[in-house]
């Protein structure tokens, strides 16, 4: 089951809607039905990206499989970045070794 999970320190007028459009968004992109997922927002005002406090956001897509057909280690990921001036060039893209994590 893909979790999604979206955290910025910006609010959003209508964070349930928010949910279902990063919702039908995540099962068009990884062509599976909308019930597989579990989608996540989180408002955090404290949240600070590249040292500023300025609209930033991160998508963290965890698996719940620790490997893949083929035995080799899932990854899930994060990416990060900020809205405004800063986004251009800005954003992250981490993966994560779960062999080496869970060892």
């Amino acid at each position: 089951m893909p979790h999604i999970i979206f955290t910025t320190n910006v609010p959003v007028p209508d964070d349930k809607a928010l949910v279902l459009q990063l919702g039908q968004e995540s099962a068009t992109i990884l062509g599976k039905p909308i019930q597989a997922f579990m989608i996540q927002y989180k408002y955090d005002p404290n949240m600070a990206f590249a040292g500023s406090f300025d609209p930033a956001w991160m998508l963290q897509i965890p698996t719940s499989r620790s490997t893949d057909k083929a035995g080799v280690g899932t990854p899930s990921s994060t990416l990060g970045g900020t809205t405004g001036p800063r986004a251009e060039g800005g954003g992250t893209l981490a993966f994560r070794d779960l062999k080496k994590q869970n060892a």
